[in-house]
Formats: structure tokens, C-alpha cells, sequence
């Protein structure tokens, strides 16, 4: 009974004259309206970074039906790509607003994975532009309001490698791959380059726990990516001429070549 009464003689004390709520009322009524706006803007970032994804994911499709770099890309894909390009412009920008100040470190890891889908599609479309690999600057400058760490940066990266080696695979076992392309095939070279630096990385400490797991899966597929290019340029290189007509690499066996 002391129990009840006690609880009963305190919510008294928390009534005001007039049947209001008072202020003990009032601070967990606001705890519960911020809360309801974090779950709410949450699910609106999270959202926003699965359409992000679905449409990057369909701008790497396209890509991959281009033959050629350092050249323009077809302008029926292209088209396809910019359209694309624009609804996920529209897609951060309507989160930018939930993203500022210091939200968007609260919600980073919520539109991470959207980031760094795009990044990846942006700097495949890129280096098949240019033959060069997208820095950190120009990708933030397509996001303005929206932080973009290096850490999303360099996980983007290492995704474009895995479309390079696709893209290189493809070309190498289109049957219009001569054994002298395959010698110059620059994209190797330039797998080998990302490769090399990337196996240079020294992450700090700050950054160990947040993404380590997901720098040392990758930095594994990043390897076996450049080690199927290298097959297939092998293979076509040196046993190419023995091969009959139709023989594609095959990319299942261990490696049989030198890789440093």
C-alpha cells in the first residue's frame, strides 16, 4: 500500500492545477518525439541508399556492354547511364537535409553501402572514359552536402576492380583478342597497379574496428581478380596459338603465372 501511494502522491506532484502533464511527462514526451524522428529518418536514409544501389548496380550492367576504352562511351548506353545518374542525384539529395551536422556521422553506415555502390559505378564509367581511376575530390564534388569518406572511397575501389577483371576477361575471350593485345593489355597493368598499392595500405589504428573485416575480404577478391586477368591474358598470349577456334581462358585452375 506505502508502494501505491507513494506512486500515486508523485504523480500528483506531476500534475499541474489544470489536469496538464508536467515536466517529468513533458521530458519523456520529447524523448519519445526525438526518437520517433531518428527510427523515421533512419528508414528514410536506408531506403534511399538500397534505390542508390539497385541503380548503380544497373549503370555497372550497362557498362560492361562497352568493348573499348579511352573512348566515349556509346551513346545509346550513355544515355541509359545519365538518366540513371540523375535519379540517384535526386535520391541523396533528398536525405542531404537528414545528413548534416553531425547526422552524418550518425548515419553513416546507413548510406555507406549506397556510396559506395556509386562510387564503384562512377569510377568504372571513368577509367573506361579515361583510363584512369577517379580521385577522392571528384567524387565528393558529384556529392555536394553528402560526406564522403576515404574509407568509402577506397572500399569503392576495390569493387572496380572486380568490374575490371570482368570487363578484361570478356574482352580476352571475345575470339578478337590477338596475342599482342593481350601483351599490351593496359588494363592489366593497371590492375596490377591498384593491386600493388592497395596491398601497401597501413590502416591506422582509428580506423581498425570500423573497417578492417570488410578491407581484408576485399583486398582478397581484389587479388583473385587480378590473378583471373592474368590467366586469361596468359593463356591467350603464350597458348593461344595452340588452342582451337572458339577456346576461351579457363579461370577455374590455380594460378600458372608469375604475379609479382
Amino acid at each position: 500500500m506505502g508502494t501505491k501511494r507513494s506512486w500515486e502522491g508523485q504523480a500528483v506532484v506531476n500534475m499541474t492545477s489544470n489536469g496538464s502533464a508536467g515536466p517529468t511527462i513533458s521530458i519523456f514526451e520529447n524523448f519519445r518525439d526525438g526518437l520517433d524522428e531518428h527510427h523515421d529518418r533512419r528508414e528514410r536514409i536506408i531506403k534511399a541508399s538500397r534505390d542508390i544501389t539497385a541503380l548503380s548496380k544497373k549503370i555497372i550492367f550497362a557498362l560492361q556492354r562497352v568493348r573499348t576504352t579511352n573512348q566515349p562511351i556509346p551513346p545509346k548506353i550513355a544515355q541509359e547511364n545519365d538518366t540513371r545518374l540523375e535519379q540517384i542525384q535526386k535520391l541523396f539529395a533528398s536525405v542531404t537535409p537528414d545528413l548534416t551536422s553531425i547526422n552524418a556521422w550518425r548515419y553513416q553506415r546507413q548510406i555507406s553501402g549506397g556510396i559506395q555502390e556509386y562510387i564503384e559505378a562512377i569510377s568504372f564509367d571513368h577509367y573506361l572514359r579515361t583510363e584512369t581511376l577517379i580521385t577522392h575530390a571528384e567524387v565528393a564534388a558529384r556529392l555536394p552536402g553528402i560526406l564522403v569518406t576515404e574509407e568509402d572511397y577506397l572500399m569503392g575501389l576495390f569493387d572496380l576492380t572486380g568490374e575490371m577483371m570482368r570487363f578484361a576477361v570478356t574482352a580476352l575471350s571475345s575470339g578478337n583478342t590477338t596475342p599482342t593485345d593481350a601483351a599490351k593489355a593496359g588494363i592489366l597493368l593497371d590492375l596490377r597497379a591498384v593491386r600493388a598499392r592497395c596491398e601497401a595500405l597501413s590502416v591506422p589504428g582509428r580506423h581498425r574496428s570500423f573497417m578492417y573485416k570488410d578491407l581484408f575480404k576485399k583486398t582478397e577478391v581484389m587479388q583473385n581478380s587480378v590473378e583471373k586477368v592474368e590467366r586469361a591474358a596468359y593463356g591467350i598470349l603464350v597458348r593461344g596459338s595452340e588452342r582451337p577456334s572458339g577456346w576461351t581462358p579457363d579461370l577455374s585452375g590455380p594460378m600458372e603465372v608469375e604475379t609479382r
